[in-house]
């Protein structure tokens, strides 16, 4: 494990652990507040996020952002990282090999940040970061606390462009997320 985030991000630079190398434009690492009580994960960067090299600057990341603005919290508040660091060919789920390949940087990355909350954006996030077992519809909204942290899966804003009637859960969600923020 790297102790600094220059550590960190000069090891990634070159990453070509898995297929995905193959196809990155951008290496999209995490944005935001590195010393973030609040941090979210999502599954994989898509095609604005891999030209930009940044997480969640589409469509869904507007929508997150509006989501942020709707309950009183700024982007610059929180921490942003996905499953994996590298597009996957036509924003396919990321495969387990893939997850695996990225997972000891995100690790690291959940280590240097220290969050007391982790938001998980989506069954994928949901599952590498939990476990299998774990379904997005079951789990969402509902804390799950492992190893000092506590984690509130909800769906992926994504999954709000193609359903609007999840919005409400995910805002509902984020409520949640921001009130026990202020207990702390």
């Amino acid at each position: 494990m790297y102790e600094t985030w220059e550590e960190l991000e000069k090891s990634i630079e070159n990453c070509n652990k898995c297929k995905l190398c193959k196809t990155r434009q951008n290496i999209v690492f995490g944005t935001g507040n590195k010393n973030a009580k609040l941090m979210l994960i999502g599954e994989g960067p898509g095609a604005d996020e891999d030209r930009l090299g940044e997480p969640f600057v589409g469509r869904a990341g507007k929508l997150m952002d509006l989501a942020f603005e709707a309950i009183g919290l700024k982007r610059e508040e929180v921490y942003i990282a996905n499953i994996v660091k590298c597009r996957p060919p036509a924003n396919r789920n990321p495969e387990d090999d893939e997850a695996m390949a990225c997972m000891n940087y995100l690790r690291n990355q959940v280590i240097l940040v220290k969050p007391e909350i982790i938001v998980l954006l989506g069954s994928v996030a949901l599952k590498n970061i939990l476990g299998k077992e774990y379904g997005i519809t079951a789990s969402r909204g509902k804390w799950i606390e492992k190893k000092g942290i506590k984690y509130m899966p909800t769906w992926h804003p994504a999954a709000l462009l193609r359903d609007e009637t999840k919005k409400i859960e995910f805002i509902k969600d984020l409520k949640l997320v921001l009130e026990e923020l202020n207990k702390q």
